[in-house]
Order: structure tokens, then C-alpha cells, then sequence
């Protein structure tokens, strides 16, 4: 009939198994994709995760929703605040104060009679701290000549450090450097505080040229300070960023526990290093972060920094799924313990059992994380998986503390050095030259390891600009 529909042609079979072949392929094809873009999310989820606390960015990038502080340390069970023993810094009374000023009671409080001359039947003392006015301090020299007999006139010789008709004192000299490298004042902001604090008036300029001639005066004690840590035993190294002149340069630190040294090259790999002076040739252990360039110092003995690897672990952790188990964090508390292990060990050795016990643990957690992770995948993945190997490949390197208790689980005292170089840059900007820059560095080694050795920073700029820097014993 006419009005009937036309039926529909049915596929053959050759075209079906055409189709379904067609529609796996586009499946596969969206799969992998699909694998791809979760790699991807999973990349970049982890990139927006990272902060000061699960990985090497500094605090300050965290932001203004930095999260909470949370401390890669366990509790000790100790109480906060100071511990018995701590010697404190309340304000105390003095048994000899400058002045004394008694004040009398008015009449009786209770009969109204006057109490002049009546016996003083007890005291209470009160004291006040303050500071005296400030005010400049000046000494006249008087150049005496006489004239002799035969008609010859000798004018007396000015004392030593007396050049000009007018000029600042040592003193003066020391509160500028204080404040500019001490306590990272800019050098208008220095200029300005002593002049109203003290009615000094200074230029920019003029801090400028303290610093500079302080700077200079510290050679000697630069080059001794530069025997000092070569002949270390353990020596601890690290390097920061700081814009000098526009530009990104890098400071590099080498320090112990008496002495520090910084210094500013334009490099931050191996010449930067051979600049510092110091890892050159050296034959003790060196701490430092795994980055490459230190390990080209073959002479010296490594041992990598426990708090980095610590973090990078931490950062595995925290986007881990809830309620799975994760290597990293086996791997984490097995370093956390083996370091309580040397912490708490005698004088001589961590106990052997424990010892064998966590780096087991460590060595376990860190093959699965090399199985687990692949160096052909995403960044992300790669860097995981280099990271796995490393804890397996420098295993020594990472516990050596645990064989040698002078040397340090962590580079957090070379950080602490030198992070008055990134507090300087925070608080002031960056420095114009790179002149300025190593001249800052000088003096931040200067007071650094003066403050190691208990000597103030004041007194110790005071000794700098009489002519007679503090310097370091060499035994």
C-alpha cells in the first residue's frame, strides 16, 4: 500500500562489528584523556596545596589565608612558657638606683594632725625604669702650640681618630650601622631616628659612609672567619634570593654554631659557592637541602637536611586520600622517630634495635613509593618518584646523624642565619648595588657570630668603629 512507512534497512553484520570497533577505540581514546585530565587536576591541585609548611616556599607566599601555624614536631610533654631553671627578664629593683626621692604623707588619715617630724615607722619602695634625655655628647681637643725659645712653634698632635674640625664619634658611628644593619632600618629611616632621638643630625649619605668604612674594616676578620669554617668539623650551608640592584642575586651562608659567614654573588650555583670561600677543599661533614651543586663538593661528607625532605613528605600527605595509608607518612614518622632516636641517644651511639627498626621502616615505606609513582608521568609524579629514590639511594647521606651525633638531623640553623637577609629585604627593599650588598653581608657576619660568642651587637660596633674589631679566638 501507499501509505505504508518504509522500513528501515538493518545494519550488516560487518558494519556492527565496524561500529562496536569504532565505539571501543573512541572509548579508549576517552579514557586515556580522562586519565590524562585527572593527572592533570591532581598536578594542580597539588600546586594550590603547597605552602611554607609542606614544602621549601617561603612563609611569605603563603598569603594573607596563610593557614594556621602547624608544627612538623610532636609534643614534648613539657609545659608552655619557660622551664624551670630559665633565668627570665622581669624587671627587677636595683639596690642602688641614680636618684632617690622620698615623698611624705599628708596629715594623719585619721585625726587630721600634721606628721612632720613624727618617727618613719616603715617604707615601701617603688622604682622606674627609664631612659635619660638623649642628647649629643660633645668633646672639645684643644690643639695646644707653644713657641720655643729659639723661635720654633709645635702644635700638640691630635689623638688618634680625631681627623676633622668637626666630626661624629665612635659611638654615633656604631648606633648608625646598628640600626641600619643591625635592626634593617633603611639608610633615610636611620638618618631620621637618630636625629630625633638623639638630635643628631645625619644624611642618608653620611649612613651610607659608615657602613661602608665599617665594612672595610672587617677584612681581617672576614679572612679569619673564613679559616675558622674551613677547618670546621661540621659545617652547615645554604642560599636565599635577594634583589640587588633590580635584579635577583643570591646570598650564600656557611656557618656553625660559633661563626657565621654570608656574602652576595650574582650565581647561585658553584661560583656563587667558590665565592663564599669556604667549601672549597673542604674535607668535614657539610649539612645542607639535596640541591645539586653542593654535591659537586667531593671532599666533604654530606648529610641532607632531615626538616626539607620532611616537608616534601608532608605535602604527599596532604593529598593522600582520607583514611588511606600513604608512604610518606610511614616514611615521615620514621625519620621523625630515628631523630628523636639521636636526640635522646648517649654520648656515644643511638641504641642499635631502634636504630635497625625505623630505618627499616624508612627503607620499606620508600621502595613502595618507588612503585608507586612513575618518573614518566606527570611532574608531579616524577618528582614524587625522585624523591622515593633519593630516600633510597642517599639513604646514608640522610641518616648519617644517627652514626655521628656532632652532625645535625636539619640545615635549621643555617636558615636562621640567614633569614635576617630575607627580614632585611622585607623590612627595607631591596639593596641598589651589589657593593651595598656584600658590604651589608660583611657586617651581618660580623654581628651574627659576635651574638654566637655572647657579645652584643652595640658594643661590638662600638670595637668596629674605634679602629679594633672583635675577633673571633682561633683555638
Amino acid at each position: 500500500m501507499s501509505g505504508d512507512l518504509p522500513v528501515p534497512s538493518v545494519p550488516s553484520y560487518d558494519e556492527l562489528a565496524a561500529l562496536v570497533v569504532e565505539q571501543a577505540a573512541l572509548i579508549a581514546q576517552l579514557r586515556a584523556e580522562l586519565e590524562q585530565a585527572r593527572a592533570r587536576i591532581a598536578e594542580l591541585e597539588a600546586q594550590v596545596a603547597r605552602t611554607s609548611r609542606n614544602s621549601s616556599k617561603p612563609p611569605s607566599s603563603d598569603g594573607l589565608a596563610k593557614p594556621p601555624p602547624k608544627s612538623l614536631r610532636t609534643k614534648s610533654g613539657r609545659r608552655p612558657g619557660g622551664q624551670n631553671g630559665h633565668p627570665g627578664s622581669t624587671l627587677r629593683m636595683v639596690a642602688d638606683p641614680d636618684v632617690r626621692l622620698a615623698h611624705e604623707p599628708g596629715p594623719c588619715a585619721r585625726c587630721g594632725t600634721s606628721l612632720a617630724g613624727r618617727p618613719v615607722t616603715r617604707t615601701e619602695r617603688r622604682q622606674v625604669f627609664d631612659l635619660p634625655e638623649l642628647r649629643p655628647h660633645v668633646t672639645e681637643h684643644e690643639l695646644l702650640e707653644r713657641e720655643c725659645g729659639c723661635g720654633t712653634r709645635t702644635k700638640a698632635a691630635a689623638p688618634v681618630g680625631v681627623d676633622a674640625p668637626v666630626q661624629y664619634g665612635p659611638r654615633v658611628t656604631a648606633a648608625a650601622v646598628y640600626l641600619y644593619s643591625g635592626q634593617f632600618l633603611s639608610k633615610d629611616r636611620t638618618a631620621t631616628a637618630l636625629a630625633e632621638l638623639v638630635g643628631i643630625p645625619l644624611s642618608a649619605g653620611t649612613v651610607a659612609a659608615m657602613a661602608a668604612r665599617a665594612a672595610a674594616d672587617l677584612t681581617g676578620f672576614l679572612t679569619a672567619l673564613r679559616d675558622l669554617l674551613a677547618g670546621a668539623e661540621v659545617l652547615g650551608v645554604d642560599e636565599t634570593g635577594l634583589r640587588v640592584a633590580g635584579r635577583l642575586h643570591w646570598v650564600h651562608c656557611a656557618r656553625t654554631g660559633k661563626y657565621t659567614l654570608i656574602d652576595c654573588h650574582p650565581k647561585r650555583g658553584t661560583a656563587g659557592i667558590d665565592a663564599l670561600g669556604v667549601l672549597t677543599g673542604f674535607t668535614g661533614v657539610v649539612v645542607h637541602d639535596a640541591w645539586a651543586p653542593y654535591d659537586t663538593y667531593t671532599d666533604a661528607t654530606h648529610q641532607l637536611c632531615v626538616a626539607h625532605v620532611l616537608r616534601e613528605l608532608q605535602g604527599i600527605t596532604d593529598t593522600a586520600p582520607a583514611g588511606t595509608w600513604c608512604w610518606a607518612t610511614q616514611a615521615a614518622e620514621a625519620l621523625v622517630a630515628l631523630h628523636h632516636l639521636a636526640v635522646d641517644a648517649t654520648a656515644t651511639a643511638v641504641d642499635p634495635a631502634d636504630l635497625a627498626a625505623h630505618t627499616r621502616a624508612l627503607r620499606h615505606a620508600s621502595h613502595i613509593g618507588i612503585t608507586q609513582t612513575s618518573p614518566r608521568g606527570t611532574k608531579l609524579m616524577a618528582a614524587r618518584h625522585a624523591l622515593a629514590c633519593r630516600l633510597v639511594d642517599r639513604e646514608a647521606d640522610y641518616l648519617r646523624f644517627t652514626r655521628d651525633l656532632r652532625v645535625p638531623a636539619d640545615n635549621n640553623g643555617s636558615e636562621r642565619d640567614i633569614r635576617m637577609i630575607k627580614l632585611r629585604q622585607k623590612v627595607s627593599g631591596c639593596l641598589r648595588t651589589l657593593t651595598g650588598a656584600r658590604q651589608f653581608c660583611a657586617i651581618r657576619s660580623y654581628l651574627s657570630t659576635a651574638t654566637k660568642h655572647g657579645i652584643g651587637q652595640f658594643p661590638a660596633l662600638v670595637q668596629l668603629a674605634e679602629g679594633r674589631p672583635w675577633m673571633p679566638a682561633t683555638s
